[in-house]
């Protein structure tokens, strides 16, 4: 199913500029995470608390955490461990933290899966379109899921950001020399992608993952006539 938000709609568009989104629209990535935090929810069991109740602690943790230290495994194994310290009032035991980084061994495993039709979608779309990456984390862990996708010679430019705000577009499109009514921020996130994208005078392909990061959630325009819904990855191919 393909969808629009006001008079966007449906037809191939030519010679545009497609920046990409990593974690989430072209690899499976949260999943990781939320896998691994039921393991430690059930692990750190308390007794008062219930699940939901530890679980907003934890984001409340990753959130001012990614402000000071950024993204990636190691900033979540830490908020892990902040949130244990917490919950138990003091801090944790060597025997303790090596259990923590056991819950987590699989976000260091190199494997990466792609999101259904990424590969054959993307192979497309650059005989068309210009395409770019823009991904935010950790340098080494962010090349290497890059690398491990096999997508990386797709895109014309890849770039890899601490943060991925208003300030990050505009550099983006300064570096490039780029003109915002061609160019398309695609991706999963509206925190990240699509709203500061919008702001700087992009257009926006948001393609949800039912697996989003409740950090990366905000609500969308529903009168923003320049923000295309998409159900699926390979949609793209019919607008683009």
């Amino acid at each position: 199913m393909t969808g629009r938000i006001g008079g966007i709609g449906s037809g191939r568009r030519a010679g545009q500029v497609l920046v990409f989104d990593a974690d989430d629209t072209l690899w499976e990535n949260n999943v990781l995470f939320e896998r691994v935090i039921d393991d430690f929810l059930d692990w750190v069991a308390h007794p008062t608390l219930d699940r939901v109740e530890i679980r907003s602690i934890l984001d409340d943790i990753e959130r001012a955490n990614t402000v000071v230290h950024g993204y990636g495994s190691r900033v979540f194994l830490h908020s892990l461990g902040e949130c244990f310290e917490r919950l138990r009032e003091r801090p944790a035991t060597e025997a303790e933290r090596r259990e923590i980084d056991d819950l987590a061994v699989a976000l260091r495993h190199g494997q990466v899966e792609l999101v259904p039709g990424v590969a054959e979608t993307l192979a497309e779309l650059g005989g068309r379109h210009d395409l770019l990456l823009l991904t935010k984390g950790d340098q080494e862990e962010q090349r290497r899921k890059l690398d491990a996708s096999g997508l990386a010679h797709h895109f014309r430019t890849t770039h890899i950001v601490p943060e991925k705000d208003v300030r990050t577009y505009r550099w983006l499109v300064d570096q490039h020399g780029l003109t915002v009514e061609r160019t398309w921020m695609i991706g999963n996130s509206p925190k990240s992608d699509i709203l500061p994208a919008r702001s700087v005078g992009m257009n926006a392909v948001f393609i949800p993952n039912d697996n989003t990061w409740v950090l990366e959630h905000d609500e969308l325009d529903p009168a923003d006539e320049q923000v295309l819904r998409l159900a699926a990855f390979r949609d793209l191919l019919g607008h683009f």
